[in-house]
């Protein structure tokens, strides 16, 4: 999350109040008073000045109310509350003509669609049913129901930026600026509420399902696809829309059944997100420089001197190795998904193989919705490899049966690693080289996973002679 474009957020949030200066902050120019003046002779009455000033003071005391309802380095209040009113603004409530109106027939469609996607998946997977509900979601409860999952993929984003600011302040500066700093976090917390509820809105606005993204984003348990989104989504192709309503709800109900029945796959994906927020640093040095550029009367100077870069995260190498297990593990989540719904769905959809390929390239190439977790979190979560991680769980699974592919999910050592996407057939004779599952050593794995790391780490750069 760049500092300008949170500076920016936070300025378009509160309706251009800090495009001008209020009353009593004005330029000293003369012929510049008329600016901030609302009477015809340059100098209000004594009367209008309180006024004003009393607006100023009480939409100050709003802004600082807002900022302190909700704690931490992000104002989740302000971004529900954007993201909500862009929502509503735009006229996208959520009703659909997926072949049905409103909420109670769209709830009605979409269990309905659950219910057979969920008979097809039973032959199709040793997990059972992962979710205790399916529901049709709008938008706008999009954004509710998922918010709490968001808090805690930006909070160590938010945390690790704030927290350089303040520790490259020497401590007699930290002291003499106690109530100002408090003040900045306040604005810093509003900048970043801003700027993720404009992102949560377009976010809310582009998804399928609660699983899209390879998350999962919504309460244990509850399955939910987006019929005001999927009516947008099946505009240009041309198949019936229960075909693609079904199809969908499939993939939910798959991801739900892994997630569910996989303990440690929710919590694997959350922390590498969290572990690739808590590497971000800032170079603090720059700060020294920054304080240059900055002249304290002249707000857009502070923009100018935020948009110079100098500030901008700096990626490390413990980013990079988190990033490339975050994509790994993305890449074989929705792999796994990819052939289990294939299988399950069958010939039973004569558009299944069209609709599978359209989903696939959404999820490679990514979107405006990608870009925008990329803004807020600092990366992108693209699962590049997920071809090669389909065409690895086909492979298992056509040479050992269901139950072994799905057995490799029982622990985090017994999965494919990235290079094992390079080599599937290697994995595949690996994975049936044992009588039963139990036969796979966890710890012959794990060692097997850390040489390779090793080896990896060795190898000499591109254009790098070896020692």
């Amino acid at each position: 999350m760049g500092p300008v474009d949170a500076l920016r957020g936070a300025r378009a949030a509160y309706g251009g109040h800090m495009s001008k200066p209020p009353f009593g902050f004005g330029p000293s120019d003369p012929d510049k008073r008329g600016e901030n003046d609302p009477s015809e002779g340059g100098q209000p009455s004594g009367a209008e000045a309180f006024n004003q000033l009393g607006q100023m003071l009480s939409q100050l005391g709003q802004m600082l109310s807002q900022a302190g309802s909700s704690s931490g380095p992000v104002n989740y209040d302000l971004a529900k509350q954007i993201a909500l009113q862009t929502l509503g603004s735009s006229g996208n409530t959520g009703e659909s003509r997926l072949g049905f109106r409103g909420g109670d027939d769209a709830n009605a469609a979409v269990r309905d669609a659950a219910h057979l996607a969920e008979l097809w998946l039973d032959a199709a997977t040793v997990y059972p049913a992962g979710a205790t509900s399916t529901v049709a979601w709008s938008p706008r409860t999009w954004v509710e129901k998922t918010l709490p999952t968001w808090q805690r993929l930006c909070d160590p984003v938010a945390q690790q930026i704030s927290g350089a600011w303040m520790q490259a302040l020497p401590e007699e500066a930290k002291q003499a600026a106690g109530p100002l700093l408090q003040m900045m976090g306040q604005m810093g917390g509003m900048a970043f509420g801003s700027q993720l509820g404009n992102a949560l809105a377009q976010l809310a606005s582009e998804m399928l399902t609660s699983t899209e993204i390879g998350l999962p984003l919504a309460p244990a348990g509850t399955s939910a696809l987006l019929p005001a989104n999927i009516e947008k989504f099946a505009e240009g192709l041309e198949l019936p829309n229960s075909e693609i309503l079904v199809f969908l709800a499939a993939r939910e109900a798959a991801h739900q059944r892994l997630f569910t029945h996989v303990p440690w796959l929710r919590q694997r994906l959350l922390a590498t997100v969290e572990e690739f927020a808590h590497g971000i640093t800032v170079d603090t040095s720059a700060l020294e420089s920054l304080a240059g550029r900055i002249d304290p009367a002249n707000p857009a100077s502070i923009e100018e001197a935020m948009s110079s870069g100098l500030l901008e995260p700096q990626t490390t190498e413990e980013q990079k190795a988190a990033l490339t297990r975050l994509e790994t593990l993305l890449a074989l989540v929705e792999g796994w998904v990819d052939v289990v719904v294939a299988e399950a769905v069958g010939d039973r959809l004569p558009g299944a193989d069209a609709l599978r390929e359209t989903l696939r390239r959404r999820r490679a190439t990514g979107g405006p919705a990608e870009q925008t977790f990329a803004t807020l979190v600092g990366l992108e979560l693209r699962p590049r490899r997920m071809r090669a991680a389909s065409a690895l769980w086909k492979l298992v699974g056509d040479r050992h049966g269901v139950e072994k592919r799905d057995g490799l999910w029982s622990h985090p050592d017994l999965m494919p690693t990235t290079e094992d996407l390079d080599e599937p057939i290697d994995f595949a004779e690996r994975a049936g080289s044992t009588d039963s599952l139990d036969d796979l050593d966890p710890i012959a794995e794990l060692e097997r996973t850390e040489k390779s790391e090793r080896e990896e780490k060795d190898k000499p750069e591109e254009g790098e002679n070896p020692a």
